[in-house]
């Protein structure tokens, strides 16, 4: 598998894959083509659908400028690779230079089409399953944040800048007023939750105002960190920030925490998606909860095999879950879908601790029942805003 890096990724929203990726993708083929007086990008699938509401064509117009990029939407062609494709080509004086078909395959990674997708060009951990790991650290006696400093020894500086990104994305909510970008006219809640939190302290308004400011900020296109993606950015850092502030806990156990998570989000990559064009809701939302359900398992000293326990609950219990924002926008029902999937890695953990290692169904089983039911579903129901929800939006 990758480095964890690759799941936590400091960028601007509103999307990881329709924003970063296309973001990352413009800047490698401009190094490239340098030299080029023109460019040209062609979005296919999910990414023509809900390009606009993404700010996809936005990010890559800035990304090429001063240079003229030309956007196409090709609403018909749908690559069987993966839905989210784009097609650059470079000009000069109306000659073609060159071309590149790349994907964004979601949490801001990008694809060639002849690419192994569950292979990374910089392997760095040598299992690919939660059981081959858990079976590796029984064997070396180690727990789940001491196997990812065995195999990645630079990840603890990193892990730092991305506490530090998470803590001002969520001063930042917390402290915004106002609406949302876009024509929903939604409002901003954060801060109103925040005071509601402080005048009568509990646990649920503090993980829903610390979810729904994470969240804001990522819909406002502001810096966030994904975690797997931005769409589902405000999960973890909701757990772990409202548990660090209700528990004393140092940045130093959160950082290990986030190992966890990273370790959770990086097996369902590699063996399944953390799309929403590809696999619903279920892929990102799911995800995210499952990473944080881990997470705080760990951090309310569960051991190895709780943690996988719930992973697993979490991921479970989000099967199906569509991927339809209204209007093509990371705000409804996104930004409620962060606060709540917070509150239920929180039921998790309790319910984990209460069961005990016994279960039948494994973290490796559902990753691979949610990678099939995500194959199954009718593209109106990855995000296309075609279907469901995004389609009977009141007025």
């Amino acid at each position: 598998m990758e480095s964890i890096k690759e799941i936590f990724k400091i960028g601007h929203g509103p999307s990881s894959s329709h924003t970063m990726g296309p973001c990352f993708a413009s800047e490698e083929f401009i190094k490239r083509y340098p030299n080029a007086t023109k460019y040209k990008c062609t979005l296919f699938g999910s990414l023509a659908m809900t390009g606009k509401g993404h700010l996809t064509d936005y990010i890559i117009r800035k990304t090429f400028s001063p240079k003229e990029c030309e956007i196409v939407f090709n609403y018909d062609k749908v690559y069987s690779y993966h839905p989210n494709a784009m097609l650059f080509e470079a000009f000069s004086e109306n000659r073609k230079e060159g071309e590149w078909l790349v994907f964004s395959v979601g949490g801001g990674s990008l694809k060639e089409e002849n690419e192994d997708r569950g292979k990374s060009k910089n392997e760095i951990y040598p299992h690919k399953s939660m059981n081959e790991i858990l079976a590796y650290c029984k064997s070396e006696n180690l727990t789940i944040p001491e196997y990812v400093k065995r195999f990645e020894k630079d990840i603890d500086s990193y892990l730092v800048k991305v506490l530090e990104q998470m803590h001002i994305t969520l001063n930042n909510g917390l402290s915004s007023e106002g609406y949302l970008p876009g024509r929903l006219h939604v409002k901003k809640k954060a801060k109103e939750f925040y005071q509601k939190y402080l005048s009568n302290p509990t646990r649920e308004s503090l993980v829903y105002a610390y979810a729904l400011a994470n969240s804001e900020e990522n819909a406002s296109g502001n810096i966030v960190v994904t975690a797997p993606t931005c769409g589902s950015c405000a999960v973890v850092p909701a757990v772990l920030l409202s548990f660090q502030k209700n528990n004393n806990v140092s940045d130093e156990k959160i950082i290990e925490a986030l190992m966890v998570a990273g370790i959770i989000g990086n097996i369902v990559k590699t063996n399944a998606s953390i799309s929403g064009a590809e696999v619903g809701c279920q892929g990102e939302i799911g995800v995210a909860c499952s990473m944080a359900s881990a997470a705080l398992t760990y951090l309310e000293n569960g051991d190895n095999y709780d943690i996988e326990y719930a992973g697993e609950v979490a991921l479970e219990h989000h099967l199906g879950m569509t991927c339809d924002p209204v209007d093509g926008m990371v705000q409804i029902p996104c930004i409620e879908r962060n606060a709540v999937a917070a509150m239920q890695a929180y039921n998790v953990a309790s319910y984990v601790k209460l069961a005990g290692h016994n279960h039948n169904i494994t973290l490796d089983s559902v990753i691979q029942v949610m990678n099939e039911t995500g194959k199954d579903m009718h593209t109106k129901y990855r995000e296309t805003s075609t279907g469901g929800l995004a389609i009977h939006k009141r007025g």
